[in-house]
């Protein structure tokens, strides 16, 4: 049997992309100390990797496609396909962001004063480039980890590189962003040979396109409502519908059904206007997924 190999993201992502798979239909199952998942799908096989490492063994073809941040993608300068972007980390569902940050005293105010500096980081390549495309010779250092806490030795370096999310850590360590190298979201990316074979393509843009219906459902509900014949013309232009809301006839010609597909921040302040207009028997459900 043909299969396709998968590969996972350990550490900060695992939780959240198993928990988006099972949403997507795939269960995902892990035993400790173990880097070969199983997953409830015959034709799939999975192998755990940092996400730091993905980019480089899907383009060497160790798996077939893989799920890693665009950031690592630059570092790695990895030759792979692409197939598409998955808005998802492990605390927001904003990008993330590479930083530079100094200590708040710092005289450092931007990129160019850091000419001829000393930078600490895990990102070393991207950062790199970005200094050379900004016209700066700055000294940059693999960082081992605690690259927050260097930035606050005297005489270690001069500004980090780091990633952030929410921005907290950077403020509960007296730091001050100059600059933003890069930002990032998840990406699922390929192997060119396996994109080039036409079942494994398939598979790979099946995966996709479940995995991120399951991330648009995540902030949006199914409403369903009965509704006088003679509102109908004024809900509908409250209703918030991702298109043209689904009307049925009901047994009592004077009702009509009305079912959307709508954000859940728009539906809680919607359903008591709805009320107020005469809907009865209103439904809010949740969604596993919303294929565009």
């Amino acid at each position: 049997m043909k299969k396709l190999k998968l590969g996972l993201p350990s550490g900060s992502l695992q939780d959240s992309t198993f928990d988006l798979f099972e949403r997507a239909g795939y269960k995902i199952r892990l035993s400790s100390r173990s880097y070969i998942p199983t997953i409830n799908d015959p034709e799939m096989e999975g192998l755990m990797f940092r996400a730091q490492e993905m980019a480089q063994y899907v383009a060497r073809g160790v798996v077939d496609v893989g799920l890693t941040g665009k950031d690592w993608i630059l570092e790695n300068d990895a030759d792979i396909i692409e197939i598409g972007e998955l808005i998802y980390s492990k605390a927001t569902s904003r990008p993330v962001r590479w930083v530079i940050a100094v200590p708040e005293e710092s005289s450092v105010q931007t990129v160019h004063d850091l000419n001829g500096k000393r930078v600490a980081t895990e990102l070393v390549g991207a950062t790199r480039r970005y200094f050379e495309n900004h016209g700066v010779e700055a000294e940059v250092e693999f960082s081992w980890g605690t690259t927050e806490v260097k930035a606050r030795i005297p005489g270690l370096v001069d500004a980090i590189v780091e990633l952030t999310e929410t921005g907290s850590s950077l403020k509960a360590n007296r730091l001050r962003i100059v600059d933003t190298v890069c930002e990032s979201t998840t990406r699922l990316i390929a192997n060119k040979d396996s994109w080039e074979d036409p079942w494994k393509r398939e598979r790979a843009e099946n995966l996709y396109i479940l995995i991120n219906g399951a991330l648009e459902a995540e902030a949006k509900v199914g409403l369903k409502m009965n509704v006088p014949r003679s509102q109908l013309d004024v809900l509908i232009e409250k209703l918030p519908a991702m298109r043209t809301p689904t009307v049925s006839d009901l047994m009592d010609r004077s009702w009509v059904a009305i079912e959307i597909v709508a954000d859940e921040s728009e539906v809680r302040q919607l359903i008591p206007q709805l009320k107020r207009i005469g809907a009865e028997g209103l439904i809010e459900y949740p969604l596993n997924k919303v294929i565009h």
